[in-house]
């Protein structure tokens, strides 16, 4: 096999970002690797499925700004590739085009645009920055800058100095929309060169967008806002951040892009305790942005992790996140249905963190309903969350047609703190629990007994029960029994009424099939190995 020489981009400054919300990170993923590494066999051996490929000529020319950096090729299992290396910042808007034999390589932080401040800049009120990042300009306005991302391209991260990660700044946009048989994949090296196993994880840094959305916890200056309707001067930079990355506005509303069918596997990068990558970070978002079909795979934290602003999202999977299938927190305002939050044997954290804990003085609340879920759970691995899930601090969260089966966990912890401590809604919810330990933990504000009335209330069609799912997560006869909530809309306009449970209905649902990968924990029938990369 060939070895690829290892260099890397030199001009942003190291990240280390946490993604936990108030709790401790389960299990530490790899920290950083040495690039000339004799490729093992791995473990299972990926088969390609139509020859080996060949790499391509050269790297493809882009659209203004500075080019992509040849940097020879690498080699694995499916053959050799164009090693085409991103520049550490993104100029001008520009088309990383579908090229047979070409792979782009994430080296170090690259910065999509420079950022734009709080609001848009104006040459009446620049916004004055210093970042190396941006190359100590003072911006009169946003830089406009739009990543677009060509369906079937796969970017791989490589990590040394510094972690590799993708920052789209206030004021640009990605635009990364696969299809159902092209999916967008970003990556690590190693999954490259085809050293992985399905234990993987925390090999490189992960994708994280960047908006003007209202936050709380106020990290990088200003204020948050002091009544639900108020505006706020709130900030806060991405955790740990070495250089300024920062987040934060009063715009709900911010596009930050699209990302359509895409996979990120193998992140999560371990910079210290509390301190992690996860796969996709959302900061400060606002509903303008699209986010459907997304595979989070083995990330070493959170399969994702949104800090403040408004998010819709539909068909998002999270399999062997290393802590929280899916977190919130800092005020955020969501949307989610169609979710699988699948963890492997005996280890990770919660299926959800929902977290605003320490600001219940703070506005925005966090408001958010999680729609046609399906969580999973074998074996007791609940750790630090104590529960499958776990809400608490300043949010009111509501489930509708849910699916929750952790046999050997507890189900719900709640925990509450402050004056208007944090809150469940359930409607047509079933849940699986520990018969050792019960369905439900109170903390905090809340006594068990408390919770489980929550869950409870009226007749919403909640109930503790025997789980018949197949496959690990379609609905079997217990779950298609269960009626499902009648009046969506009275919930979200964002919602889709349908008629079951869950988040796959029965055998013919196949949402899921053809744009994921498949390993140990879940088998989507896609004919496509994570720990391969696909060579058409």
């Amino acid at each position: 096999m060939k070895n690829i020489s290892g260099m890397l981009l030199l001009g942003c400054s190291a990240l280390a970002l946490a993604g936990c919300g108030a709790d401790d990170i389960s299990s530490p993923g790899a920290g950083s690797i040495d690039v000339d590494i004799t490729n093992p066999t791995p473990t299972p051996t990926p088969t390609p499925t139509s020859g080996l490929v060949e790499a391509a000529a050269d790297c493809p020319a882009i659209s203004g700004g500075t080019q992509l950096s040849n940097d020879g090729t690498i080699s694995g299992a499916e053959g050799t590739w164009r090693v085409c290396t991103l520049p550490s910042l993104i100029e001008a808007s520009t088309t990383l085009p579908k090229e047979d034999g070409v792979l782009y390589r994430i080296a170090g932080r690259v910065d999509v645009g420079c950022d734009g401040g709080f609001s848009a800049p104006t040459a009446a009120s620049p916004f004055a920055t210093t970042t190396l990042s941006c190359n100590n300009r003072s911006l009169t306005a946003d830089t406009n800058v739009t990543l677009t991302i060509e369906p079937g391209v796969i970017i791989y991260g490589q990590n040394g100095a510094e972690p590799a990660w993708l920052a789209v700044n206030r004021g640009n946009k990605i635009n990364a929309v696969g299809t159902a048989t092209q999916p967008i994949i970003f990556t690590s090296y190693e999954n490259v060169r085809g050293q992985n196993d399905d234990t993987a994880q925390g090999q490189w840094g992960g994708v994280v967008l960047m908006g003007r959305g209202k936050v709380t916890d106020c990290t990088a200056g200003g204020a948050p806002a002091t009544s639900p309707t108020g505006n706020s001067t709130c900030e806060r930079d991405t955790e740990g951040s070495a250089n300024p990355a920062v987040f934060g506005g009063n715009d709900n509303t911010y596009n930050a892009g699209t990302m359509r069918y895409f996979q990120i596997r193998y992140s999560g990068y371990v910079l210290g305790s509390d301190s992690e990558l996860q796969a996709l970070t959302g900061e400060g978002l606002g509903t303008g942005t699209t986010l459907d079909h997304f595979q989070s795979v083995n990330s070493s934290d959170d399969g994702s992790e949104f800090f403040g602003g408004a998010v819709n999202f539909k068909h998002y999977i999270a399999v062997n996140a290393d802590d929280d299938s899916v977190d919130t927190d800092t005020g955020f305002q969501g949307v989610f249905q169609y979710m699988l939050l699948l963890q492997r044997d005996a280890d990770g954290d919660a299926l959800m963190e929902i977290d605003s804990n320490g600001f219940e003085t703070h506005f925005p609340r966090q408001k958010t309903i999680f729609a046609n879920f399906t969580g999973v759970q074998p074996n007791q691995n609940s750790n630090s969350d104590q529960a499958a899930v776990l809400i608490r601090g300043n949010s009111d969260i509501t489930w509708v047609n849910g699916v929750i089966n952790v046999p050997n966990n507890e189900c719900l912890r709640l925990h509450g703190t402050g004056t208007t401590p944090a809150t469940i809604t359930a409607y047509s919810t079933v849940m699986t629990c520990s018969a050792t330990d019960g369905a439900f933990i109170g903390s905090g504000a809340y006594t068990t007994a408390q919770v489980q009335s929550a869950f409870n209330a009226g007749s919403n069609n909640n109930a503790t029960f025997t789980s018949t799912l197949s496959s690990t997560f379609v609905n079997g006869t217990n779950e298609a029994g269960v009626v499902a909530y009648a009046d969506m809309a009275s919930l979200s306009s964002f919602l889709d009424q349908v008629d079951y449970i869950g988040a796959v209905k029965d055998a013919s649902d196949t949402w899921f099939r053809g744009w994921t990968c498949d390993n140990a924990t879940a088998d989507f029938g896609s004919g496509s190995l994570c720990t391969a990369l696909p060579v058409t």
